[in-house]
């Protein structure tokens, strides 16, 4: 068995996965490791870049999406067929530092059930992207911390290691976007689980096209941004 599973939604990253796989295996220490490239149809470009790279890199897999198309589902695959204790969903467009991993997973080990890599504590930065959504993101995890009392100062992202004790105690109820990270993090902290985060270095992608739709999936977002605050009021 895996002490970690990484899990990476795909869609037709190509080649310009290569640096993310890379990275992923090279630069996280942590061993056993299984990494989950996640892709929606056979014949997303990915996958013969991975078939390619499994020669070399024996911790590859790839895990074909049977809920759905999309990111949401995507994860969701990953996060059931991950084998591990631990979870860790990274993006395939080079956005998240790697290094940042093995200090998530001794968080983990050490009882948290939820690690974020924060952009917005002490030693985090987000380097790039549209300055409307860092605005929007920055303020988002900042009062959800302040006003909320959630432990962590980024709500947005989804650099996020799980224990499989939390993805076995929770169901998943967002629909769609990337606000799979901020469910889990508010229904952990209203569990009374352990959520802590690492800082980390977030950088926008150069190569390939962001799938974010902010003004579609914001409306998910402040469903679970105002659950996170009523649980203070409800404490």
């Amino acid at each position: 068995m895996p002490a970690l599973s990484v899990v990476i939604p795909v869609y037709n990253e190509g080649e310009n996965v290569v640096p993310t796989l890379r990275g992923v295996v090279e630069r996280t220490h942590t061993r056993p490791l299984e990494v989950l490239v996640v892709h929606d149809f056979d014949e997303d470009t990915t996958v013969p870049v991975v078939k390619r790279l499994q020669a070399e890199m024996p911790e590859l897999r790839l895990h074909r999406n049977t809920l759905g198309r999309g990111v949401l589902n995507a994860m969701k695959s990953g996060l059931r067929a991950a084998r591990a204790a631990y979870v860790l969903v990274t993006m395939g467009d080079g956005s998240d530092d790697p290094d940042d991993i093995d200090a998530m997973y001794e968080l983990a080990r050490g009882g948290a059930d939820v690690v974020a890599g924060s952009r917005y504590v002490a030693g985090g930065h987000q380097l790039g992207g549209p300055f409307l959504k860092r605005s929007m993101s920055r303020a988002a995890g900042l009062s959800l911390h302040w006003v909320g009392g959630v432990p962590v100062h980024d709500a947005t992202s989804n650099f996020r290691m799980y224990s499989k004790r939390l993805l076995n105690q929770v169901t998943i109820e967002s629909t769609g976007g990337f606000e799979l990270g901020l469910e889990l993090t508010v229904k952990a902290h209203l569990l009374g689980m352990r959520v802590a985060e690492v800082p980390t270095t977030w950088r926008d992608r150069t190569a390939g096209q962001s799938r974010f739709q902010l003004w579609q999936w914001l409306p998910r977002y402040l469903k679970w941004y105002r659950r996170g605050l009523a649980g203070r009021f409800r404490k």
